[in-house]
């Protein structure tokens, strides 16, 4: 399954991601949500840093995403932390639950953005937990490039 390109506005990242898991592969999909929900995302108002997806009767959901309440909609709102329905193609998600299941990997949400249509998706990496010391050595590789480079732009 190759990633598709998302081209448009990024409403939310989650940057602790790749430090705390090694993502092998993205997936794009989809999310069943309500009206006061996309008019919030349209503001920005969301964080995805402490969500993940997991299985619940053979479908995926979103876990643990704070969408803010959209002021405007204050009779009408929604819970601000609900589970939210991914939308995957069947393949795609049998491969997905598959992973989960059999090799111990985590499905995290790396980015929630809107596509070129306007349609908010949501970018998630299958990864495995890193050990402590993997994340110390993932932090020297990050130090060490930061130096190569400011010893090139010197060096000229």
């Amino acid at each position: 399954m190759a990633p598709k390109r998302e081209s448009g506005k990024l409403i939310a990242e989650n940057r602790r991601a790749r430090y705390n898991y090694d993502i092998e592969e993205t997936v794009e999909a989809g999310i069943v949500l309500t009206g006061s929900e996309v008019k919030s995302l349209r503001m920005g108002k969301a964080n995805i840093a402490e969500s993940y997806a997991s299985n619940e009767n053979g479908e995926l959901y979103l876990i643990n995403a704070y969408i803010a309440e959209y002021p405007g909609a204050a009779r009408f709102g929604h819970d601000p932390t609900r589970h939210r329905k991914l939308l995957l193609k069947k393949k795609e998600m049998a491969h997905l639950l598959g992973a989960i299941q059999r090799q111990g990997m985590a499905l995290v949400p790396l980015r929630l953005y809107f596509n070129a249509r306007g349609i908010a998706k949501l970018l998630l990496g299958l990864g495995r937990g890193k050990k402590v010391h993997d994340k110390r050595e993932t932090e020297k590789q990050r130090d060490w490039d930061r130096q190569k480079s400011r010893l090139m732009r010197e060096k000229g």
